[in-house]
């Protein structure tokens, strides 16, 4: 019996960090309200579908999925294509985070919505995983 247990501890441990292993970049982003050197993303394709992280990073992490209203974010993606938001100290060419929405979020008409009613954003992003509870909008204003 515990040769069992072990052998299912073993098999458990390997499912989780292969999960954990999938997917180390943040899913779908946004775009800018208007075109600008802003963060932007293309929509993802059928093939290449997204896995929800199973643990949470540390809070101490630079993902966005922790960025806190007032905090701000850069883009470390390349122009033009899919962002990669890191939170940073506030500064020249970086994003304010004015109002984040957590919950379902249904790509980049809902975050476009749902900054619209922000004063002075100049940009948006989401984060839309398959678990509905993971998903978040930021409205950001350009710095």
């Amino acid at each position: 019996m515990l040769a069992t247990l072990v052998v299912l501890a073993l098999v458990g441990g390997a499912a989780v960090w292969y999960l954990l292993r999938q997917d180390d970049d943040p899913p779908p982003a946004a775009g800018p309200a208007a075109p600008s050197a802003a963060p932007t993303a293309e929509e993802d394709t059928p093939a290449a579908p997204t896995t929800a992280p199973t643990a949470p990073a540390p809070e101490s992490s630079a993902d966005p999925r922790f960025v806190k209203v007032g905090q701000c974010v850069r883009n470390e993606g390349p122009a033009g294509g899919k962002p990669k938001l890191l939170i940073s100290p506030c500064g020249p060419k970086t994003y304010e985070v004015l109002r984040r929405f957590d919950g379902q979020t249904s790509g980049e008409k809902d975050a476009e919505a749902k900054c619209a009613k922000v004063t002075g954003y100049t940009n948006w992003y989401f984060f839309d995983s398959q678990l509905d509870t993971l998903d978040f909008v930021l409205c950001l204003k350009l710095r």
